[in-house]
């Protein structure tokens, strides 16, 4: 069964949407029987006009011709906090190397829930927008050619757009360690692999020393 959900944000937004619809219904119930049908009512109401109006303002996302240049290959790199690692970059180099290659590089705008929920996402974008240009300086200091985009908070989401735009032939997803890997946690590379049909190579990057024994490691957003 297909997920309704575009994202974890909006199954996030989902689900306190609907404790406060209850909520209110319920409580406009305990102050007066009539109030609370004029809450389920009024509230019913807005929830219909939304829904009914909700797809007039999303744009399709365009489709690129499934056919490539000839000898073009085409490759996807999904990363954030390790997209200017030089695991990454060397893995890349190692991919691009003897064929004509098209590299993307596309960075989710990481972004906590309740944040995503309330559209804060400048921060979040700002940040990875930053990471993205250092990495691709770098990739062209390599000769490396490639250009980036900020994508969605949820990476299988991000990874999805850009697959149905850019069509690439092969997936890295870069991530810090296992123990301090917030993507690994959530078996997002497990899920890629199993969700689209390419080939996915995971590259590791660790941007810090291990720590001390007695400094447990922390899991930190990708």
């Amino acid at each position: 069964m297909r997920n309704p959900f575009r994202t974890e944000a909006e199954a996030f937004r989902f689900v306190w949407l609907t404790i406060i619809y209850f909520a209110l219904i319920v409580v406009g119930s305990l102050i007066n029987t009539w109030l609370g049908v004029g809450v389920f009512v009024g509230e019913t109401a807005i929830l219909i006009w939304w829904i009914a109006t909700r797809g007039r303002h999303e744009q399709p996302i365009p489709q690129v011709p499934p056919s490539h240049v000839e000898g073009e290959h085409r490759i996807l790199v999904v990363a954030n906090e390790t997209v200017g690692g030089d695991e990454l970059l060397t893995e890349i180099r190692r991919r691009a190397e003897g064929v004509r290659a098209q590299v993307l590089v596309v960075c989710p705008a990481l972004n906590s829930p309740l944040k995503h929920w309330v559209s804060d996402d400048d921060q979040a974008r700002m940040a990875a927008q930053e990471r993205l240009e250092a990495s691709l300086a770098a990739m062209h200091e390599a000769g490396i050619e490639a250009r980036g985009e900020i994508g969605d908070s949820d990476p299988l989401q991000a990874i999805e757009d850009a697959i149905r735009t850019f069509a690439p032939d092969e997936l890295i997803v870069s991530s810090h360690p296992e123990g301090r890997s917030n993507w690994l946690e959530r078996g997002i590379v497990e899920s890629t692999r199993e969700r689209f049909a390419i080939t996915v190579t995971h590259v590791v990057v660790d941007l810090a020393p291990e720590p001390s024994a007695s400094e447990p490691s922390a899991v930190v957003e990708e």
